[in-house]
């Protein structure tokens, strides 16, 4: 009986030997090495010799020959044809730390490995594929950081393209697992308890050009880009601007910051993004409802379901004045019970304009904050929250910044800049 699988794999291998012999030979087919190279103390470096040196390609292992020099000021060896190949400290060429940031990126780095080795027929460690995988990401936080300098100091370009008709953008946190050192001294959400996580902040922009036939909005497709990071609400603020600006902020006719009741979302609405039309999330508002309705009548399911239904017809119909009436006239019996009562109150009154829903639909406006929430899990939880996972803020920083670069559709960029740098 014939193994096909054997002979494919068979095949594949002999290929991928021979690939990579001719790739060495080809590499290695350098023209005649200068006598000197400028070295980085700013001398003259003499060559010295050829030497062979291996690396992991994308065909599997090889060796290449290429020109070593010696500065006779600084006492370095150097061979400047490992900087122009992008191999230059490393073992892997360019393409296997892209594929290894690829795996990286969507599964956990032991899961990446046996991808690499099944897919590719890349035998590499899992510590190979994260430090790899980090190191990328942290490259593309470098490039982000560099323009989130020139947004603060007022000199981003301006982007040539056509007016945005809507232009939205959403904000919203979730924790991630973190190691012990990282989580040290932080109070958890329950009184008297640490923190197990870390707040990772994630922003989200996109448009709308059109709306349905009922007058519902439609978001443009493949619009959607990520930001995202563990940092201070300040420090984000100052990302989701320049992701903001990069998209087209100063073309937008019309301009929408949705989110939940966070007190840090709206500060940073009010901060970067002046003008803009502010909507709280209605399914979250509704939420605040139907958990204060629990507390409330706890053992009373029809009443609890009728007075819910009342509250949520006046939130609905943006009638927040008449909601928090309601709210006021409540007298439970227990201090805590009035205080949940208190502050839900607070919350709907703080946030009245931002719950106008009848007229934010009649523009034609999301009232919902489904991108972001949507976010929360594709981009952070499918990732940083699995089983067993604990990040320290560096890494998963580092991770968030590469699949945001990814899911945004930037990643090809990049790599392309990255690969004319080199």
């Amino acid at each position: 009986m014939t193994d096909l699988e054997a002979i494919e794999m068979a095949v594949r291998g002999a290929m991928h030997r021979a690939g990579a012999a001719a790739l060495g030979q080809l590499l290695s087919m350098d023209s005649a090495p200068a006598p000197r190279a400028i070295c980085g103390c700013g001398g003259q470096a003499r060559f010295h010799s050829l030497r062979r040196r291996g690396l992991l390609s994308v065909l599997g292992p090889m060796e290449f020959s290429r020109a070593y020099y010696v500065c006779p000021h600084c006492h370095q060896g150097q061979s400047p044809r490992d900087r122009e190949l992008d191999v230059e400290g490393t073992e892997f060429s360019p393409g296997v730390r892209r594929m290894m940031a690829a795996v990286g990126s969507e599964t956990s780095f032991e899961q990446g490995r046996e991808q690499l080795e099944l897919l590719a027929g890349l035998e590499v460690t899992a510590k190979a594929v994260e430090r790899q995988a980090e190191a990328i990401g942290a490259a593309i936080e470098a490039g982000e950081q560099k323009e989130i300098r020139q947004a603060k100091q007022l000199d981003l370009p301006e982007v040539c393209a056509p007016a945005v008709p809507v232009f939205y953008i959403e904000m919203d946190g979730t924790g991630v697992p973190v190691t012990v050192k990282e989580r040290a001294g932080r109070a958890g959400k329950k009184e008297g308890e640490p923190a197990r996580t870390r707040e990772v902040k994630l922003g989200c922009v996109f448009t709308q050009t059109t709306t349905d036939e009922d007058g519902r909005p439609i978001r443009d497709p493949d619009s959607t880009s990520y930001v995202a990071a563990i940092e201070t609400a300040e420090e984000f603020g100052l990302r989701l601007y320049t992701e903001a600006w990069r998209r087209g902020w100063s073309r937008a006719r019309q301009r929408v910051v949705l989110g939940d009741g966070a007190v840090w979302i709206w500060n940073l609405a009010e901060q970067h993004f002046p003008g803009a039309i502010q909507i709280v999330d209605l399914y979250h508002a509704r939420q605040h409802i139907w958990e204060l309705a629990a507390k409330l009548f706890p053992n009373d399911e029809r009443t609890r379901t009728r007075w819910a239904a009342l509250c949520v017809d006046r939130l609905d119909a943006g009638k927040i004045e008449a909601l928090v009436k309601i709210l006021r006239q409540l007298r439970p019996d227990s201090d805590k019970l009035a205080q949940d009562v208190d502050n839900d109150a607070d919350y709907f009154e703080r946030n009245a304009e931002r719950m106008r829903y009848p007229k934010f639909r009649a523009q034609g406006l999301f009232v919902g904050s489904g991108v972001v929430e949507a976010g929360c899990r594709t981009v952070v939880g499918k990732r940083l929250k699995c089983s067993g996972m604990f990040w320290t803020v560096r890494g998963a920083n580092a991770i968030l910044a590469l699949r945001c670069c990814r899911l945004s559709s930037r990643f090809e960029d990049y790599w392309e800049s990255r690969s004319r740098a080199a």
